[in-house]
């Protein structure tokens, strides 16, 4: 655990989402101490209280939380996955205006409670809030980022090892952009072990076709949909990705993630918060990493990063 040890994780919302991140970051021993806020105060005491009868298994961590604000005092890292729920049909970006509207009210709140903290949003859509919570907190932008396109990047990851046969932690792969419908694999720079991702030999003796590498990036693109179809929301997977961050953080790692965060120049794009490779240590984010695109890629990055920033424009920030 090392440097997690006396680190504090503070996690907004106590929906599906937020608890899920919660029972991750336990299990995980992601924190030492973990605290769930909720302006539902029955419902964050009732899953504190049957998080904490499981404390038993998940080592000496402490979990703790309610309806009063205090309880985020002092954390490390500020993890918010509180805004209205996506609902069938619906796009991330339709969601922006209330969750704008939520984060107004709640960060100054939490900022006074957690000045130093590290701020990640799950919240979607998170690439729009990101730019609206720097606004609002005028925090340092390697301070407040979101979890991006982490999970996306895991998603990807699985299928291709589905396909090719082998653990998915030998597939080493991204997706960068905006956390919704225009983000983009960078299959350039894509490998399974060493071997470029075209050359790789699969079960059966043949290798990926590009129509085949474009089904799977749009199975990654549409993936949430197809759960939120079936059971209304997407909280395991989100939930162990965030975790996954807050070790990065808490743990100083100095790990590279496909978070997002208000770029500055990055490809010609600055001003917008879209995922890139990024280092992420106890700072939050420290620096982006810079990574070769093809013409295609550089294309899709820049049509991921008009669609964020119309958003950004309809909503006046």
């Amino acid at each position: 655990m090392g440097a997690r040890t006396k680190s504090k994780l503070a996690i907004i919302g106590a929906g599906s989402v937020g608890s899920s991140l919660a029972y991750a970051s336990l299990i995980r021993g992601s924190a030492r101490r973990v605290a769930l806020y909720d302006i539902d105060g029955k419902r964050a005491s009732a899953e504190v209280l049957d998080l904490a009868h499981g404390t038993q298994f998940t080592g000496s961590s402490s979990i703790t939380g309610g309806d009063d604000i205090s309880v985020v005092a002092d954390a490390d890292v500020v993890v918010i996955t509180a805004g209205a729920k996506q609902e069938p049909g619906q796009t991330r970006l339709d969601l922006a205006g209330t969750n704008i509207r939520i984060l107004e009210q709640l960060l100054p709140k939490l900022v006074e409670q957690a000045p130093d903290a590290v701020y990640m949003l799950v919240t979607n859509p998170c690439d729009v809030l990101t730019v609206a919570a720097q606004q609002i907190t005028g925090l340092p932008r390697e301070r407040v980022f979101s979890s991006g396109t982490v999970l996306d990047t895991s998603r990807l990851r699985w299928l291709l090892a589905e396909r090719a046969g082998v653990a998915t932690s030998a597939v080493h792969a991204l997706i960068v952009g905006e956390h919704g419908d225009s983000e983009l694999p960078l299959w350039s720079q894509a490998t399974i072990g060493p071997v470029p991702i075209l050359d790789w030999e699969l079960p059966d003796g043949s290798r990926f076709t590009e129509q085949q590498l474009d089904e799977i990036a749009t199975d990654v693109r549409t993936a949430a949909y197809r759960v939120i179809e079936g059971k209304g929301v997407t909280n395991y997977a989100i939930g162990l990705s965030g975790a996954r961050i807050v070790e990065a953080i808490l743990g100083d790692e100095h790990a590279i993630l496909p978070v997002s965060t208000v770029l500055d120049g990055y490809h010609g794009v600055s001003g917008v918060a879209l995922s890139v490779p990024s280092i992420v240590d106890r700072s939050g984010v420290r620096s982006v990493v810079e990574v070769a695109m093809s013409p295609r890629e550089e294309q899709q990055f820049a049509d991921s990063a008009a669609a964020v920033r119309a958003s950004l424009d309809s909503l006046g920030l």
